[in-house]
């Protein structure tokens, strides 16, 4: 039972996950976190982590991750298939029907009409993860209970990968050595 579960809750994030991994965010976790419990949100937070340091999409990582931790491999074999296979049906169909039709007007309506509904749904999740990481799982908002190192981490990796165009790898590489210099220094 659990592998079914596993599969059409995957299913339902790679059917629905359009504009990609940051999209798919509100999706896996409404799923992972919210409807099922398989991850807390703190786990959800780290899994995002994880998924952006892993190469692959972040809801193909996120699949086997939560497959793993819920059914061992077989999990992940059946949440990564319930991830891709819409993606597979789906691009075929496009591919298909944008080939034949991609210079129609309505066609590039559509496309366009998409996009502010896309940047919504990672606008969306970006704002849980950054909640999640300044104030923990409580999610109160106060100036008390931020957690400024935290913070400082994020506007200094921000205006590396922003202004100076800086490597994502090696920002996350100097985020954690800079965690890690907080820890030492705080105690």
């Amino acid at each position: 039972m659990i592998y079914l579960e596993l599969f059409l809750s995957f299913v339902q994030i790679g059917l629905f996950s359009f504009g990609g991994g940051y999209a798919a965010m509100p999706l896996i976790q409404r799923q992972v976190v919210d409807a099922h419990g398989w991850l807390s949100m703190r786990e959800f937070t780290d899994l995002i982590t994880i998924s952006q340091m892993t190469p692959g999409p972040v809801a193909i990582n996120s699949a086997t991750f939560v497959g793993i931790k819920i059914a061992g491999v077989p999990g992940a074999l059946v949440a990564t298939a319930g991830c891709i296979l819409p993606s597979c049906i789906i691009v075929t169909v496009i591919a298909r029907l944008y080939l034949r039709y991609r210079s129609m007007n309505m066609l590039q309506g559509v496309l366009n009409s998409l996009r502010p509904a896309v940047v919504a749904m990672i606008a969306s999740a970006g704002i849980s993860v950054l909640v999640s990481a300044f104030w923990g799982n409580d999610a109160v908002i106060s100036l008390a209970g931020t957690n400024w190192s935290l913070v400082c981490i994020f506007l200094v990796s921000l205006i590396l990968l922003q202004k100076f165009k800086w490597n994502p790898i090696v920002v996350m590489m100097l985020a954690g050595v800079l965690k890690l210099l907080a820890a030492v220094i705080g105690g």
